[in-house]
């Protein structure tokens, strides 16, 4: 008997047309819950942490990612996302975009903790956490993922026109790379708010009124706009 060919549908055409290849660096909570996401709806991860591939068997087998050693993550990627403490950026290695799509994306979720990080001079005197990681990488890199819960990536996201959806500030000077990201946020679930190039991107950093919070895009524009770029003393502390 001929085999008849699966009918494709709408959603799988749409599907197959947006899959990505997407490395990310870091199997923490943020890296952990993006994986889950990112696969979900569809797309290929390759993921890698300090300790090896062979401790993210599990994961692996819940999301169908693909455990990699940190040097192999951006290879054939068209999104990295560098989710691991600030101080540990320097520490990778220094050909880690070799291999990744020409037009690569960087995504940088961290924040800066000096109680984790040890003070930084250059953060310290004023410079975002995003610019110092781009320094740090030698690549431009797109702010996101980084004023959110990680548990809230799997517990709040919701289909595009839902009303009180989450909505997430993405800050970046590529505006090509920036559409991007701002489409992968709303593909896994929440509004995507465009906040600016990545000298405005201290506006979402810790100690600014939008970090931690879970409000939707109104909410957000507004917390942007009040954020002083003084730290708090309770974030010093």
């Amino acid at each position: 008997m001929r085999r008849v060919p699966a009918r494709r549908t709408p959603t799988d055409e749409r599907r197959k047309a947006t899959t990505m290849k997407i490395g990310i660096i870091g199997a923490g909570n943020i890296g952990s819950n993006l994986t889950r996401r990112f696969t979900a709806v569809g797309h290929e991860v390759a993921l890698a942490n300090s300790r090896g591939p062979e401790t993210l068997d599990a994961l692996a087998k819940e999301t169908g990612a693909t455990p990699v050693l940190a040097a192999e993550a951006a290879r054939g990627a068209r999104v990295v996302v560098v989710t691991i403490p600030l101080r540990a950026v320097a520490d990778l290695p220094a050909a880690l975009l070799d291999g990744a799509a020409d037009d690569v994306v960087v995504i940088d979720t961290n924040n800066y903790y000096p109680y984790r990080d040890g003070r930084i001079a250059a953060i310290e005197e004023g410079l975002t956490e995003s610019r110092w990681v781009a320094q740090q990488l030698g690549h431009t890199v797109i702010k996101a993922f980084n004023t959110i819960i990680a548990s809230n990536i799997i517990d709040t996201a919701r289909p595009r026109g839902s009303a009180g959806r989450v909505a997430l500030p993405v800050a970046g000077d590529d505006e090509a790379a920036k559409r991007i990201v701002l489409d992968l946020v709303d593909e896994i679930g929440f509004d995507a708010i465009d906040a600016g190039g990545l000298d405005e991107s201290w506006r979402q950093q810790p100690g600014t009124p939008s970090y931690g919070l879970s409000i939707d895009a109104e909410g957000i524009r507004r917390t942007l706009a009040e954020a002083s770029p003084e730290r708090s003393a309770e974030w010093r502390a």
